[in-house]
């Protein structure tokens, strides 16, 4: 069932069972200024600490514009590109602490600069067929700095300096290529496809969504053998909520009774 939508200024939420759809709807671009930002913080703050959230999903109004990123016109307006961005950092997504829940971009169209930055702090990226991506910070002679350190872990290194240094636009088939976005969906099919993964993953076990999302953040910055050794050492608080839990045990009783389990997140 889906739940009447909500309108946070310019970010439109919609509950739908335990998804949350977090909408960008700021003609005309989907750009976002430092309020817009505030505001998607807080959005998913909120979508985090909820207990009956399991899933979002971001995506953008419209099919031209998924997000080209920071709003020039507000910067010349006087948004100062150093202000303040809310919790979360930029987008409310890159810098929001303890967001251990599977997050999906659905990209619907131009994704650039700070929207691409957007969609690599998803989890999972769906992009319409007529997605586009680039990174064209060089040609205002500022730095994508978010993307200067995500996109040559996530794409091959010569790749993500090309795209860098020249700004230079590539397509949904060749991010697939990549390996920058899981999948290319037809745009009419890109929300349907979106609510069916994120449906997917509401059926799932939630504290080891929690866990795996924990170890693979703190693994980033570690040596394997030292994030090993913190997981065995009870070190990770989700992976030790997950072991104490009801969960774990329905898993196992689940498999034993050739059931499908039922989890609760306790």
């Amino acid at each position: 069932m889906t739940d009447t939508p909500e309108q946070h200024g310019p970010i439109r939420t919609t509950r739908r069972g335990y998804v949350l759809e977090v909408t960008l709807d700021r003609p005309k671009a989907n750009a976002i200024d430092l309020e817009t930002s505030r505001i998607m913080g807080a959005v998913f703050t909120e979508f985090r600490d909820d207990p009956d959230l399991r899933v979002a999903i971001v995506t953008g109004a419209g099919e031209k514009f998924f997000c080209p990123g920071w709003d020039l016109k507000a910067a010349a307006d006087g948004d100062a590109v150093d202000g303040d961005y809310g919790v979360g950092g930029f987008g409310g997504l890159q810098e929001l602490r303890g967001l251990n829940k599977p997050v999906i971009a659905a990209v619907n169209g131009i994704c650039c600069g700070g929207g691409l930055e957007l969609a690599l702090s998803a989890d999972i990226i769906l992009a319409a067929d007529h997605a586009s991506f680039a990174l064209p910070e060089i040609r205002s002679g500022t730095v994508a700095d978010a993307a200067s350190i995500k996109l040559p872990k996530r794409i091959p290194y010569h790749i993500a300096m090309e795209m860098l240094f020249t700004g230079r636009w590539i397509d949904a088939e060749e991010a697939a290529r990549w390996g920058m976005i899981n999948r290319i969906v037809p745009g009419a099919e890109l929300m349907a496809q979106a609510r069916e993964m994120a449906d997917l993953l509401a059926s799932g076990p939630p504290l080891v969504y929690a866990a795996i999302k924990e170890v693979v953040r703190e693994a980033e910055g570690m040596s394997f053998q030292d994030t090993l050794n913190k997981i065995t050492k009870s070190q990770f608080e989700t992976v030790e909520r997950l072991y104490r839990s009801d969960d774990q045990l329905e898993g196992a009783r689940a498999f034993a009774e050739k059931r499908d389990p039922v989890w609760t997140g306790k």
